[in-house]
């Protein structure tokens, strides 16, 4: 069997997809410092400035995503308009980025859940919290995919509310008064605005992740846009509110918010309520599992629907036969998380947080790389349906210049190590990839041209 459940996820659970993989907790609880170390009084508007720029994304996705669907969508979104290679290179980076952004969740819930136990005084081992996270996490994926997004929804809705009752906290406590030094944009400069878009990314990729469920989705072609629009909508004001809020109640602290490594948790015993706390922390541990368990999700249908078209061996295109799901891709899934992170830290010794910084970051250019190719196969696939207008090439122009800001940013000025290293592994994972379509174009070109075919009866809308 290599078929998905069909027709079972609504407007509401493929939002909760999308929000549990762009994981509002996790920029609440550890990335606002990095944020602000970036730009200081204006990181809001970073954030302001990255959600407008993913929106131009958003938009030149949804020119496929409203006319057509399939599972794995993104990856033959942009095989339709680059052909087989670009969508294949978009799926390879796809594969990428939910991985490592999937290893962040993996990290961060470690991190919290450590939290919790040293509260009650039980010490447990970075390892055992990583099997634990990730045996849950399979299971949950591997069971029912409804589940798991209702799961993801009821947890990143408990703690991105108990965020919202502290950030109202601290602004009562300042009787609800502008702070103005945020606004002034006093010491801004666009040097300084372009490294916080860098971070506002990192924040909000996975809008998109929604695509991926393109075979089990009701309505697809309403439901999927709109989830992705409002992914980033609701996101990115959350950010834009959070972020004003932590930067102005933190004003007064020993250290500066950038030095803060817990700004809720220091929020939370400032403003008099350190019941908070604990609550907090556990709100964030269950985020940082929804997180772990949405990318889990996403990147085994992007691997499914890849595995269908040789690119990855058959077997990772298989369908469970009871629970429709793609148990395969998953088990491949959570097996290279597990070992990415243990041999990491067998490797380099890295600290959890270090894991979290660096995996979060290693996931983001895979998503601008997705994003890019994305934005580029618009046009050409709007051409090949006869669509084509004015205004979407100059939507898919707008895009492709944003996204130089966060691609220009990871690499100027350069930064410490071993981040620098970073962009390095990406071009040669992504070597590897045009190898494999070389390769595949080479020894298997009737392949490739069934493939094109297939894509092109899936997706070729003709007016």
């Amino acid at each position: 069997m290599n078929k998905l459940r069909a027709n079972c996820l609504n407007f509401t659970e493929l939002l909760a997809q999308n929000i549990a993989l762009i994981s509002p907790t996790m920029t609440a609880a550890l990335i606002v410092p990095l944020m602000f170390s970036n730009t200081a009084n204006i990181s809001w508007l970073s954030y302001a400035v990255g959600t407008v720029m993913l929106l131009f994304v958003a938009f030149n996705l949804n020119q496929f995503a409203k006319r057509s669907t399939n599972a794995g969508s993104m990856y033959t979104y942009a095989a339709s308009g680059l052909g087989f290679g670009g969508g294949a290179l978009t799926g390879w980076c796809l594969v990428w980025a939910y991985l490592f952004i999937g290893l962040a969740g993996t990290t961060g819930f470690a991190i919290f859940a450590d939290k919790l136990l040293q509260m009650v005084h039980i010490n447990a081992p970075p390892s055992v919290l990583f099997i634990l996270c990730l045996a849950a996490c399979y299971l949950l994926a591997y069971k029912d995919i409804k589940i798991s997004t209702i799961v993801m929804l009821a947890l990143e809705g408990f703690s991105c509310f108990f965020i919202v009752v502290l950030c109202l906290i601290v602004l009562g406590k300042h009787h609800f008064a502008p702070d103005m030094t945020q606004f002034t944009l006093k010491g801004a400069s666009l040097f300084n605005l372009g490294l916080g878009v860098v971070v506002a990314v990192f924040s909000l990729v996975g809008f998109e992740s929604s695509t991926a469920f393109g075979e089990e989705a009701k309505n697809p072609l309403k439901t999927i846009p709109r989830s992705i629009i409002w992914s980033l909508l609701l996101t990115g004001a959350f950010f834009i509110f959070v972020c004003y809020t932590e930067v102005l109640g933190i004003q007064g602290y020993k250290d500066t918010l950038d030095k803060v490594d817990a700004p809720l948790n220091v929020l939370s015993e400032m403003y008099g309520v350190p019941f908070l706390s604990p609550i907090l922390s556990a709100g964030a541990m269950f985020s940082f599992f929804a997180l772990a368990l949405s990318c889990m999700n996403a990147g085994a249908r992007v691997m499914f629907a890849m595995g269908r078209h040789d690119f990855f061996p058959a077997a990772t295109a298989a369908a469970h036969g009871r629970h429709a799901t793609p148990h395969v891709s998953l088990a491949v899934m959570a097996v290279l998380m597990f070992l990415v992170l243990t041999i990491a830290k067998a490797t380099m010794g890295l600290a959890v947080l270090d894991a979290f910084n660096d995996a979060g970051t290693m996931g983001a250019f895979g998503f601008v790389g997705a994003y890019f190719l994305v934005s580029l196969a618009a046009p050409f696939y709007l051409k090949k349906c006869g669509q084509l207008k004015v205004t979407d090439l100059l939507l898919s122009v707008a895009a492709l210049v944003l996204l130089l800001i966060p691609i220009v940013g990871s690499v100027y000025p350069v930064p410490p190590a071993p981040v620098n290293y970073f962009p390095y592994a990406f071009a040669a994972y992504l070597f590897i990839g045009l190898l494999r379509v070389m390769g595949m174009q080479h020894q298997k070109p009737a392949r490739v041209d069934e493939i094109h075919d297939e894509v092109k009866k899936i997706h070729i809308v003709t007016a």
